[in-house]
């Protein structure tokens, strides 16, 4: 089955709970897409998991095209959403129309995605009119980092409470499909996906959003370091990659890698002749 902005929306009005990922390259969209993946997204996390940069802020249109046509090619049935890059879209409605549209016909997007709440709904509205879907990005939105100084819960207080509620309803309005709500009280989150008729997908925001998203780094325990609070390690896959990794090392360096099962084989009579030919 083709999961497409249309589809989400119908497993809200469901209450069929939507699954999403973060995905980078092809073999992992593949992966992914084989195991039921309903959504992918290429994020600018990619600025810290594929790049290794300490946040998000350096990650260009470029790299965003380059990894999103990677995942597009191994993603068949999954929706793919692709991030809009800081800078790409804060400065003008032009600019932001013209880099989804770019992502949409370099990158092979479905979907784009950005962050921020009603400072931005002219840049979502227009998106929408130009008949590319919009997920919006609310709570801890990575890109403010800054101004936020660190990465903090959202929406603690009562002024941040409020202006969660209205930027939502402001994204909503200007035509976004759904809302990612990052680092949000689950009450407050859960709160805000009964008043909208968009499905909300969570991330550090609890069990009463529409949906889910995880940085697949931090689920696979892949990226290294202390996971986030929210991401529940699934399956140990970066310690079994160092122990294959590992036993390679140790196995080449003891010359048991690669054994005859590895190699291949030539005809005894022809190497009788070139050992004569070269006298060794």
């Amino acid at each position: 089955m083709k999961h497409t902005v249309t589809t989400l929306k119908q497993q809200k009005i469901n209450g069929e709970k939507i699954t999403m990922l973060t995905c980078y390259d092809y073999s992992t969209a593949k992966l992914m897409d084989e195991s039921g993946a309903e959504s992918l997204l290429v994020g600018d996390s990619l600025g810290n998991t594929m790049l290794g940069y300490p946040d998000t802020l350096a990650v260009t249109m470029e790299d965003m095209i380059h990894h999103c046509s990677a995942v597009r090619r191994g993603a068949k049935d999954a929706l793919l959403i692709c991030d809009l890059p800081f800078m790409s879209y804060q400065a003008s409605v032009y600019d932001a129309v013209m880099n989804a549209g770019r992502l949409v016909k370099e990158g092979g997007a479905e979907a784009v995605k950005l962050e921020g709440g009603a400072e931005y709904a002219p840049q979502i509205r227009a998106i929408a009119n130009a008949q590319i879907p919009v997920c919006g990005h609310l709570g801890l939105t990575p890109q403010s980092v800054n101004v936020f100084g660190g990465f903090k819960v959202q929406g603690k207080d009562e002024t941040g409470a409020f202006k969660l509620m209205e930027d939502a309803l402001a994204v909503q309005e200007a035509g976004a499909f759904a809302i990612v709500l990052e680092c949000v009280p689950a009450e407050l989150a859960a709160l805000l996906t009964s008043l909208l008729a968009i499905p909300t997908i969570g991330i550090g925001a609890g069990n009463g959003t529409d949906g889910q998203v995880l940085v697949y780094h931090d689920m696979l325990a892949i990226y290294g370091g202390k996971s986030p609070k929210f991401a529940k390690i699934f399956a140990d896959v970066g310690a079994v990659m160092k122990e294959g990794f590992a036993a390679y090392f140790r196995e080449t360096k003891e010359g048991s890698f690669p054994a005859p099962e590895h190699s291949y084989c030539i005809d005894a009579e022809l190497m009788e002749k070139l050992r004569a030919h070269y006298k060794r």
